[in-house]
């Protein structure tokens, strides 16, 4: 037992060898829970185990990024977002000094609460429910309490906040109203998970014909470059060099930021706006959006008159009826949504 608790320490040791501003996993706020170390892995560690281990994230690999029910086998989903985001991250997060297991399971995580078909379901969930709805609420909440039977996985402070503070979906990146995280590791997976949906969503749209490489900003690509590697190339490289005073091994007396050169911000943000006029607004006119729309309309109001149908499950973790359905519709991967509605309706 004492070798394999060793086998920890060297791993808690190794963290010391981070940037100042890294967080050391033996320095974690803790869990909710107190629990035993594990005697191999970090608490980090155990956090990224225990989210991809979760059903919440099998379930991500049939839920839509942008394109609803493609035909193609290419098009990304939220599962290979999450991937994506989980790579870009970890290869900032090293280069800058910082936890890479730390930020792993932040990135692993940030998505687990993500309604089927993306955000035009969570939008939907939004206007319908009172209390309103966003995804990295609801991710939160997986984590804390839908997953493992109702007892949640009692993650670190530091991978629950991560979690919580990554989303931005209509905010300018990096912009007065982008928010801040309590860790770096935090900050660099909220700006990896734009440097990742920025670039693969060109590719979809590409793919699918809504756009073509010409249709692109060209003052943008003038700058990231003519190709989703190379952009993605730019964006991370200069996320690292904007970023570097992370790394120093000088104390720091004021927090430093994860951040962009000016002209590698405004070239994203001018792709970013790009995608929400020709991309993103306008397939919530498409047939296959209004579809999904009527849909998680009606399980919704489904749902609320016949709350006895709910499983088992989901008439355990909330006090009103609402709360409970949105939890059940929010879990839903596109497939299961369509299907089960389907079922209903005869």
């Amino acid at each position: 037992m004492s070798e394999q608790y060793t086998i920890r320490q060297i791993a808690e040791e190794r963290e010391n060898g981070l940037s100042p501003n890294a967080v050391r996993s033996s320095l974690s706020r803790g869990r909710e829970r107190p629990e035993e170390p594990c005697p191999v892995r970090t608490a980090f560690q155990r956090d990224r185990d225990r989210i991809l281990y979760s059903n919440s994230f099998r379930r991500l690999k049939h839920k839509t990024q942008v394109f609803i029910a493609p035909l193609g086998d290419h098009f990304v989903t939220r599962l290979t977002h999450t991937l994506e985001v989980s790579q870009i991250a970890r290869t900032i997060a090293r280069a800058l000094g910082l936890n890479e297991d730390l930020t792993e399971a932040i990135a692993l995580g940030h998505d687990l609460g993500h309604t089927p078909f993306g955000h035009m379901g969570e939008d939907i969930l939004d206007e319908l429910y009172s209390e309103g709805f966003s995804h990295n609420e609801q991710s939160l909440r997986v984590v804390d309490l839908l997953e493992n039977d109702g007892r949640g996985l009692n993650l670190t402070w530091e991978v629950r906040d991560g979690i919580v503070n990554h989303s931005k979906s209509n905010v300018a990146v990096l912009g007065e109203a982008w928010g801040e995280v309590g860790t770096l590791e935090g900050e660099v997976v909220k700006i990896a998970d734009m440097v990742a949906y920025i670039n693969h969503d060109i590719g979809d749209a590409v793919r699918a014909g809504v756009i073509t490489e010409g249709d692109l900003p060209l003052k943008a690509i003038e700058v990231l470059g003519i190709t989703n590697s190379l952009r993605v190339n730019t964006m991370v490289c200069d996320i690292i060099e904007s970023s570097w005073g992370v790394r120093t091994c000088d104390i720091i007396k004021e927090r430093p930021a994860i951040q962009m050169s000016k002209p590698v911000l405004a070239a994203a943000d001018t792709l970013r706006d790009f995608l929400f006029r020709r991309v993103y607004n306008p397939r919530s006119e498409q047939e296959e959006s209004r579809k999904a729309e009527a849909v998680v309309r009606f399980l919704y109001g489904y749902f609320n008159e016949h709350e006895d149908r709910l499983p088992a499950e989901y008439r355990l973790h909330s006090d009103t009826t609402g709360r409970r359905v949105v939890d059940y519709i929010a879990g839903m991967t596109d497939q299961y949504a369509m299907r089960l509605a389907e079922e209903l309706n005869r």
